[in-house]
């Protein structure tokens, strides 16, 4: 970390490169380092901090007040976030590696209403994928995901090149033990390493108030808390419910490979997890009995190979054998070449 920022809202920050509003689209947001209009009655800020906006004197001219700012240099969005603080003002950081869809969305969205500013990071982070892994083909739409945050009213966002997170030289890994090593862990080793080391940089390049995840990566909203709990990191991780598509399939950057025949087969994962969440509320608790289901629902619906189908502790993802109070199904199925996950929350009847 930097031991100084720069002291006053108005310290240059490097050229943004910034794509030109869509027609139609109007966007209205005070500059970085200039502080807001004060919110609706009700507005919650992170860390439950007052809301010192307007309190700050009028606007001045740091940034364009119509523009979303672009940035892929660390340094430079080093300063904006220091204009940010500077300017008592909230900040609120979600991490993607783009093709947003809706769920992104709902993560900003959720950002929003809890800060004064919005950060949203694109950096589709080479670290965590795997020899023979799909980084390649993962795909990709920088200038849709522009619109789509533009129209959001996301304040800044960061996205830098491999070089600039990972230049030469760089040896440092973040592990957290135990809690990455199941379930896609053991499928997927080293991917949760490669997750917690490129979040922990982001955190320090962009030292937010709170940093917003959603359940669908449930594992990796846990790791994530862990990591953040045990190196004493000043942020708050806030777990966002998971998103579906209006069929129940859980939304992923990578259902846009499923071809037709598979994306409708992909809906098997929600329909087991669903009617396995039923099976728990008429008081089935024995969890072989729920994973058997789960397997046999799935493997019904077409070719496909199943990685793992867990019943596990919310708190610590380890194994349970009943479901006698809260409990998370989790599961990871190749459908075609596309490896999808799901999971949802189930309780035991007795426990509600």
């Amino acid at each position: 970390m930097e031991d100084t920022v720069e002291s006053s809202p108005l310290a240059p920050v490097e050229e943004p490169v910034v794509a030109p509003p869509p027609v139609g689209d109007v966007v209205c947001r005070a500059p970085i380092g200039v502080p807001r209009r004060p919110r609706g009655a009700g507005a919650t800020l992170c860390g439950n901090r007052p809301d010192r906006s307007g309190l700050l004197g009028p606007p001045q001219a740091t940034y364009s007040t119509t523009e979303m700012h672009i940035l892929k240099e660390i340094e430079a969005t080093r300063r904006a976030v220091a204009a940010i603080r500077t300017a008592g003002e909230t900040l609120a950081l979600v991490p993607t590696m783009g093709k947003l869809h809706e769920g992104h969305l709902s993560l900003v969205r959720a950002a929003r209403a809890r800060c004064d500013r919005v950060a949203v990071t694109i950096f589709v982070n080479p670290t965590q994928f795997g020899p023979g892994e799909d980084l390649d083909a993962y795909p990709r739409s920088p200038d849709a995901d522009l619109s789509l945050l533009r129209a959001e009213g996301v304040d800044l966002v960061f996205m830098p090149t491999v070089e600039a997170m990972y230049p030469a030289g760089v040896a440092t890994r973040v592990r957290v033990p135990g809690i990455s090593e199941v379930l896609c862990g053991a499928h997927r080793p080293g991917h949760f390493d490669g997750v917690a080391t490129v979040v922990a940089k982001l955190l320090n390049i962009l030292p937010a108030d709170a940093a917003f995840f959603g359940e669908k990566d449930y594992q990796q909203l846990l790791i994530i808390k862990k990591m953040v709990a045990d190196l004493n990191m000043p942020i708050e991780i806030v777990g966002c419910p998971l998103v579906r598509e209006p069929d129940g399939l859980a939304m992923s950057s990578r259902n846009v490979r499923l071809s037709t025949e598979h994306r409708t087969q992909a809906v098997a994962l929600s329909r087991a997890l669903f009617a396995a969440r039923d099976r728990v509320g008429e008081g089935i608790t024995s969890t072989a009995e729920l994973v058997r289901e789960i397997r046999q629902e799935i493997e019904s619906a077409g070719p496909c190979e199943i990685d793992y189908i867990e019943i596990v502790d919310p708190q610590d993802l380890s194994s349970i054998e009943r479901v006698t109070d809260a409990a998370r199904i989790c599961l990871a199925v190749r459908i075609g070449d596309c490896r999808l996950i799901d999971n949802i929350a189930v309780t035991c009847a007795t426990a509600l």
